[in-house]
């Protein structure tokens, strides 16, 4: 028997705002329980992860603010909701480790990509720290001041 094609390799959506507004720690993978034509519609590119968090309420971790775009030319006889509040699949004591963290002073739980794996969508929900205005500044500096250095040396390279 054949072995089915893969259905797709990489990124789905990431979150790049949250790397600029958090100080991000500690990493977890998590599944995401979708209906069909979610899958759908982020086999069609349709899901943004901006604004995106995590919730943990009664022992389960649920992600808020995720937006999937409903198909047009999905079933008639469903109701898509695209802000949805969807289920995340982490192990009891990565739930535990979240919940702690975020009831500490600053901490919050972001989803910062959402990507394939196999045929499995899967979520990255990163632990952060607030920045601050001045963090923020300072990042924004230091990437100039990176992107300045490679003009000088290329610039040196080729004279």
């Amino acid at each position: 028997m054949a072995k089915k094609a893969n259905t797709g390799n990489g990124t789905i959506a990431l979150n790049r705002r949250a790397r600029f507004d958090y100080q991000l720690e500690d990493r977890f993978e998590a599944g995401l329980v979708l209906e069909g034509w979610e899958v759908r519609s982020i086999r069609a590119g349709g899901a943004q992860l901006t604004d995106s968090y995590v919730l943990v309420r009664e022992g389960e971790a649920w992600l808020l603010g995720a937006h999937i775009a409903p198909l047009a030319s999905a079933s008639t006889h469903v109701e898509p909701d695209p802000i949805r509040t969807r289920k995340l699949l982490l192990h009891e004591r990565e739930i535990s480790r979240i919940f702690n963290a975020t009831q500490a002073k600053g901490f919050t739980c972001v989803a910062t990509a959402m990507y394939w794996k196999g045929q499995r969508v899967k979520c990255e929900v990163v632990l952060g720290k607030g920045k601050e205005q001045r963090d923020k500044r300072a990042t924004v500096k230091d990437r100039e001041w990176r992107r300045e250095q490679g003009r000088v040396l290329k610039q040196s390279v080729n004279d």
